[in-house]
């Protein structure tokens, strides 16, 4: 298969999953948007914003204000896609987690989690989308401590989050500190503002993507 790994993945590491925690449309929504302005600010873009990065993000956050959460989400699953395109800058880490997932074709038996119960792939799913978040908030951390941005409590809530992850997995404990560290972004930070042009569609790859 033309692009597909030559050799099947190693087998799943055995991990401390928990039952997935009930999550509403404003939660969801939130911990996609509040690290989506942040990487957005991201010096990476040196001033240059092209009205197609921010344009997805502007309407995510007027959905968000009207309590739209479907098309807040909408919205941010377009920006994700641009975060991919090889013609912007390569987002470093871990706010290239923001970008939509290109997984490489591979056999259906060669998928590590093919052989599990559909309840433990989605518990497993919830497992990586908690370190995604924890990832980002410390990411955040440090770009809020080199800009300026009151930053101990955002930090205190990151490393309270990062223990109880590391005792209870993603429970609802984790994610209300996450969820202060979100809401607490959004008030404090500018949005990301227009000021350039988008490289044509033909650039060169990044080549931290190859």
């Amino acid at each position: 298969m033309p692009g597909a790994p030559n050799r099947p993945p190693e087998k799943l590491p055995e991990l401390p999953v928990a039952p997935p925690v009930p999550v509403t449309p404003e939660q969801k929504a939130l911990r996609r948007l509040a690290p989506s302005r942040v990487a957005l600010l991201l010096d990476v873009w040196k001033g240059n914003l092209s009205p197609e990065l921010t344009g997805p993000y502007e309407k995510a956050e007027e959905a968000f204000a009207r309590r739209e959460f479907g098309e807040t989400s909408s919205a941010l699953d377009l920006l994700s896609i641009r975060f991919t395109e090889p013609r912007w800058p390569s987002l470093p880490e871990p706010f290239r987690r923001l970008r939509v997932p290109i997984p490489a074709p591979m056999p259906p038996h060669w998928d590590p989690e093919h052989a599990l119960t559909a309840a433990d792939r989605e518990m497993r799913r919830a497992h990586r989308a908690a370190e995604d978040q924890l990832a980002l908030a410390g990411g955040t951390v440090v770009w809020a401590r080199a800009h300026g941005v009151a930053a101990d409590d955002l930090a205190a809530w990151t490393e309270e989050a990062r223990a109880t992850f590391g005792s209870e997995g993603a429970s609802p404990g984790f994610f209300e500190r996450i969820d202060r560290v979100w809401t607490a972004v959004r008030e404090r930070t500018p949005l990301p503002k227009s000021l350039g042009r988008a490289p044509p569609a033909s650039a060169v790859p990044d080549p931290a993507d190859a």
